[in-house]
This record gives C-alpha cells, structure tokens and sequence, in this order.
C-alpha cells in the first residue's frame, strides 16, 4: 500500500507528461517540495522550556528555539519532515554542559513558514538564524547538513569553528533520483523537472552538491554516517570527507538514517570539546 499510492500518483504523471510535459513536471516537483511529516501538532516540553523567537525570511516565519548558556553557541538544524524536537537528547546534553544552544525548523515543518521546502530555502533560513544568534558550531542532520554547507559557501566572511553532519547527502541529484525512481516518472517527467530546477534556481540540480561546497569551507568537520543508512548511502560520507580539508568521518553500524544513540552523542561531544 505504501507503494501503490505512490506508483499510482507516478502513472498518472507520466501520462500526462505527453500532454502538457511542462505542468506535469511542476506538479512533479511540487508533490517532492511538500513534506507529509514534520509540522508541531502538540506542544512539546522541551521546545516549552526555550525562549522562542520568530525571525522572517522575507515573509516567512522562522521558529527559533533558544536555551541560554555561557560556552559557545551552537546551532541545530534537522533533516526532511523532522522538526527540533528531534534534537532532544543532543540538547539535554549541551544544557547539562553549559552551551549555549539554537535550534530551528525547517521550511515547511515544525512551526516555520512555507508550504514548500528546498535544500536552498532552508539554507537561507539557516542565514537569517546564523546572523541573529552567530553559532560558532553548526550542526545538521541528513539535509539540514546540506543548507548547511550551502549558507557557508555562500557567506564566506561568516565564521565558524566546528561542523557536525549527521547522514548528510553528497548531492542533490541522488535523492532526486531516488524520490523518481518511487515515484516511478518516466524520462519524459524526469527532465521536465530538472529544466524547471534549472530555471528556479539558476543551477543545474548537480550543482548543489555538499562535497563541492565543503572543498569552499575552512573549519573542522565531524561526519557521523551508518555504513547501511538506508536513506542515504554511506558513499555519500566517504564523497563529502575526501573534499573536506579538516574532517573525520565516524561510522556506526544498525543506527540507520536517524543515528540516535549515546555514542554517537558521545562522540559529538569529544569532538566539540577536543
């Protein structure tokens, strides 16, 4: 069942594409912009007991979520139909060490702004957060890590110290792929949506490509990546250290995409303070 929807959505595309390729390639890209999961239905504890502060991106709300601390500041970003409380035990784990701690959602997920989300959206978002609290460790899981490395390449003269990228993707082409391949677009869909990225962007979609930016980067960088990431291949690790100049790739093994778990805390925490 989890499939049929999906390959029933794809059939319809692919039919239409001998139509109108054009509009069948937007509705395309449009249903991979809109993410089913993430949004706050509840309140949450832990995002209760921060300071929270709504920035704007042009006019779209960014939710801040801010626990004061004397040590350096460090920002969380997560990943695809996430939100901050996925940072739970990172961010317990900062307070009890006096760090002074940022988190916001995404586009489109949590209680931020926009109906759509892109890599380049969120790392516009991850600027506005950036210039407002001025992280000096910036941490991103899976595509939080690819804004990232995005605002970074783009806003050389900002300055930070250390990186964390959990499971994050080399590029943008991979995901695009595998998001094509459930879908099951045929050609005709595929590059329909690609000259649409090209004339949004300005930027074939391989251009945004976190090992590219990364060789533009001077700080030291942590990769956490599960040799059997079943969302992000381990490759992608191994593509993004080798363009690192200072980088140590740590891999686990049965964490999967999510990697919660005390070690990899842990490690997080022995590199941070090293």
């Amino acid at each position: 069942m989890n499939t049929f929807i999906p390959k029933l959505i794809g059939a319809f595309l692919n039919m239409f594409a001998y139509i109108n390729q054009s509009m069948a390639s937007n509705l395309a890209l449009d249903l991979f912009s809109r993410p089913l999961k993430g949004r706050l239905k509840h309140p949450h504890p832990l995002l209760d007991s921060s300071d929270k502060k709504q920035l704007y991106y042009e006019n779209l709300e960014i939710a801040t979520y801010h626990w004061k601390g004397s040590k350096q500041t460090v920002l969380l970003a997560h990943g695809w139909q996430s939100n901050s409380v996925r940072w739970k035990n990172i961010i317990i784990r900062l307070q009890k060490n006096d760090y002074n701690i940022v988190a916001l959602d995404a586009p489109a997920h949590g209680a931020s702004g926009s109906k759509i989300f892109n890599a380049v959206l969120y790392s516009k978002f991850v600027e506005v957060v950036s210039k407002e609290f001025k992280p000096t460790i910036l941490m991103g899981h899976s595509v939080g890590g690819m804004a990232i490395s995005y605002f970074l390449k783009n806003n050389s003269n900002y300055r930070a110290d250390t990186l964390v990228f959990l499971g994050t993707p080399a590029g943008f082409p991979a995901i695009f792929e595998n998001y094509s391949d459930l879908m099951g677009y045929n050609k005709i869909v595929r590059a329909g949506m690609e000259v649409i990225i090209q004339k949004r962007f300005g930027q074939p979609s391989s251009y945004f490509n976190t090992a590219q930016f990364a060789k533009e980067i001077d700080c030291h960088c942590l990769l956490v990546h599960d040799e059997f990431d079943p969302v992000i291949p381990y490759t992608d690790a191994l593509e993004i250290q080798s363009a690192f100049k200072n980088s140590h790739l740590f891999t686990t093994q049965g964490l999967g995409h999510g990697l919660k778990s005390k070690k990899v805390i842990d490690k997080i925490f022995d590199f941070i303070q090293a």
